[in-house]
């Protein structure tokens, strides 16, 4: 499990980069929970594939996909809830506020990606 965490943090990392980038272009067009919530889809689908593949080192299935945007839900919902403290209560820039709210999500998705991923092992 700690290469996992080790790999899950990589693949976070990354995901976390595609999605700032995504993030920082879509603000400048929409405000900034449109921009933060559409950045995340698009960037859901290949967290799912760079995990299964390589964090977890499992098959692709269609349940483990259809099941995987739970732990996306519940990222989306911890980080979205922590950006939005930060630019509205805190007065955190809501350019820099997105890399806080990703790091406060991901121990509690990791959690709930690594049963979606390996629920048809056990």
């Amino acid at each position: 499990m700690r290469y996992q965490l080790a790999r899950f943090a990589l693949v976070g990392g990354i995901n976390t980069a595609v999605h700032y980038g995504l993030y920082l272009l879509l603000v400048q067009l929409v405000p900034y929970p449109a921009a933060f919530v559409a950045a995340f889809a698009l960037t859901t689908v290949g967290s799912f594939f760079l995990n299964a593949l390589f964090t977890y080192r499992t098959s692709v299935t269609w349940r483990k996909f259809v099941r995987f945007p739970l732990s996306a839900l519940v990222n989306l919902l911890v980080s979205t809830l922590v950006l939005s403290l930060l630019v509205e209560e805190a007065h955190v820039d809501s350019r820099l506020a997105p890399l806080a709210a990703a790091a406060v999500a991901v121990p509690v998705t990791f959690v709930v990606a690594r049963r979606v991923m390996l629920s048809e092992r056990t």
